[in-house]
């Protein structure tokens, strides 16, 4: 018998934008519960993105989110004794769970600047098509690209067999 599946909490919205992504962005900031100091941190960078472009920081971050996450990534596989690196295209929930961990991981690793100023330059850079996150980005692409040769060991979700090879063994009866 299944297991119930598991609900996923409903995140409040933040105060200012109204965004859940932005409300992730903030959880993703904070270290050690300091959540005031993450929205401190947030707001901080969107407000220094609203003056250097004169645009909807929103509407920034949400470009930069759209840039930065990656269509295709890769699974390792085990299929007869040898490790399989098979392509896998990527969940939208997923794909925004990887987006904002490299913007904080990228912005962390920046020396020489306030957290808010690092975050507003990668949102900045993503935004733009640069950076670092969406040089990580690419490298995925191109490790999926590479490997698409294995892409025949991916099992349909479920373990159910794909459509065409149920209808070929019903016709074959």
């Amino acid at each position: 018998m299944r297991r119930k599946l598991k609900s996923k909490p409903v995140l409040a919205l933040d105060e200012i934008y109204g965004s859940p992504k932005v409300t992730k962005l903030i959880n993703y900031v904070m270290e050690q519960g300091k959540k005031t100091i993450a929205c401190a941190i947030v707001y901080g960078a969107f407000e220094d993105i609203k003056e250097k472009t004169k645009k909807d920081p929103l509407e920034v971050f949400e470009t930069a989110l759209q840039n930065a996450a990656p269509l295709m990534e890769i699974k390792t596989r085990r299929v007869g004794g040898a490790n399989y690196q098979i392509p896998h295209e990527v969940s939208p929930e997923r794909r925004l769970t990887l987006a904002l961990r490299w913007l904080i991981e990228f912005s962390r690793a920046k020396k020489g600047k306030t957290m808010r100023e690092r975050l507003g330059d990668e949102i900045l850079a993503a935004s733009k098509n640069e950076g670092e996150i969406i040089k990580r980005r690419e490298n995925v692409h191109k490790m999926a690209e590479a490997n698409r040769a294995f892409a025949h060991f991916a099992r349909p979700a479920g373990g159910a067999r794909p459509p065409q090879a149920a209808a070929q063994s019903q016709a074959s009866k």
